[in-house]
């Protein structure tokens, strides 16, 4: 599969902090996802108060949305701005604590209980630290990871997963050798040698 000149593309976290810090965030949507409300009752499949993982969350608001429904929502971003905007927009208050197990790490976490992101690199996490997950909502992770960095990620991410977990995916599909990413474009044949 040709992915063009993206191959060996590295956007570094720094570059992430400084798009959060200048206001650069069109990949932030303001509505919830049209996919998520369309395939819900995939993510759900008829369980309720489920744990739901928002990998490289942002300020993504279907964390609220599945929170107000009763499930527990826990994300992880490297912007902290990021996610203290998550909290100000929703009028959510919250407490703010350090992980131990992450050098420099804060988890913010809604006073009711039912948020918990943390600001850290996804990399640093694991299901010693943040448990395992019924389901997952990757909207804009995977075509935000370097793609160098796809099969680590997707290990992680299936060790933090439950044995029957739902995990959407969204990805872009487009002319990998007309735009450099993020976010990156992800042949179909590649997500399903990831996935397996």
């Amino acid at each position: 599969t040709n992915i063009g000149s993206q191959k060996d593309r590295v956007v570094s976290e720094e570059e992430w902090l400084q798009k959060w810090e200048m206001g650069n965030i069109g990949f932030h949507k303001e509505q919830g996802h049209l996919l998520l409300q369309k395939y819900l009752d995939v993510l759900l499949n008829g369980r309720s108060g489920l744990r739901i993982f928002f990998p490289l969350c942002g300020k993504a608001v279907e964390m609220k949305w599945l929170a107000d429904m009763g499930h527990s929502v826990v994300g992880v971003e490297i912007s902290e701005q990021a996610l203290k905007d998550f909290f100000a927009e929703h009028g959510l208050p919250y407490c703010e604590e350090p992980v131990p197990e992450i050098s420099g790490a804060k988890r913010l976490q809604s006073t009711s209980g039912n948020i918990s992101l943390y600001c850290c690199s996804i990399y640093d996490l694991s299901s010693s630290i943040v448990g395992k997950f019924d389901g997952v909502w990757d909207r804009g992770a995977l075509v935000a990871v370097n793609p160098r960095d796809r099969q680590r990620y997707v290990s992680l991410m299936m060790t933090l997963m439950e044995k029957n977990s739902s995990y959407l995916l969204v990805t872009v599909s487009y002319d990998p050798n007309k735009h450099k990413g993020p976010p990156f474009y992800v042949p179909e044949s590649e997500i399903k040698s990831l996935f397996g």
